[in-house]
């Protein structure tokens, strides 16, 4: 999920706010459709919340009417007017959410919300909405902004797509980091498996092969091209692959 750093707004001050969905600024925000505004009742959103809520994301109030809000529909969520993010999905958890087509009409607007976001929130996610084609100059300008803002970009195509985030960023806010971590076994074998079948082509069964006529990482370290295409189903091409990652520097060595 970096920046790709997944989990993305302004303090409400009495000044009109515009949804970063939108790209007319002159025309107020769509109202959520009453379906939505009952769906939104149903599962526990209200106008007003406090600063967290363990048990739903809060919305700030300038998203209402955000198409976005009809595709989280797997966790509770409420609208606060009492937030700068657009969402709070944990208690040291933000998101701000930003199309491309408003990015165009508005450049300024997403470095202006990082900044009123200050140091406040440990994860600090900016949920981007690709919803043009032409979006590698803009995810480039906005790319170095949310480096400078310390933020976690996520890429989005669509808006079901944007809402799934919301909505694991919510659903996993307590789980450790160790679920999405690679697990390697605590044994030799494992560990002499995992380092030698990053090279291209040598599979498990490799492995195997070379540990059983070799002995060790040391004596396969140590075998010449010829002495590895000596080994069942290993060929010139994936014994010169071997030798040359066991053996080239690190470092490259200076002129």
């Amino acid at each position: 999920m970096r920046q790709v750093d997944i989990d993305l707004s302004t303090s409400i001050l009495g000044t009109p706010q515009v949804n970063p969905l939108t790209t007319q600024t002159t025309a107020p925000l769509n109202p959520v459709p009453e379906s939505s505004a009952n769906n939104a009742t149903d599962t526990g959103a209200s106008r007003s919340g406090p600063a967290y809520n363990s048990q739903s994301v809060l919305v700030n109030v300038v998203q209402r009417g955000n198409p976005l809000l009809e595709c989280i529909r797997n966790v509770r969520w409420s609208h606060s007017k009492d937030i700068t993010p657009d969402f709070i999905v944990g208690s040291s958890s933000c998101v701000l959410f930003l199309s491309i087509k408003y990015h165009r009409l508005h450049p300024e607007y997403i470095g202006k919300r990082i900044d009123d976001l200050g140091k406040s929130f440990r994860v600090r996610v900016l949920l981007i909405h690709v919803d043009t084609d032409d979006s590698k100059i803009p995810l480039r300008e906005i790319n170095r902004t949310a480096l400078l803002g310390n933020m976690t970009i996520l890429l989005a195509w669509s808006l079901d797509e944007a809402g799934r985030y919301i909505e694991s960023l919510k659903t996993f806010e307590n789980r450790q980091p160790d679920i999405i971590r690679e697990r390697v076994e605590d044994n030799y074998m494992a560990k002499l498996a995992n380092s030698l079948t990053s090279v291209r082509s040598v599979n498990s069964t490799d492995v195997l092969t070379l540990a059983s006529n070799f002995g060790s990482f040391k004596g396969i370290s140590s075998a010449t091209v010829d002495e590895l295409t000596m080994c069942p189903g290993i060929g010139e091409l994936k014994a010169r692959r071997l030798f040359k990652a066991l053996n080239e520097t690190f470092i490259p060595e200076k002129d």
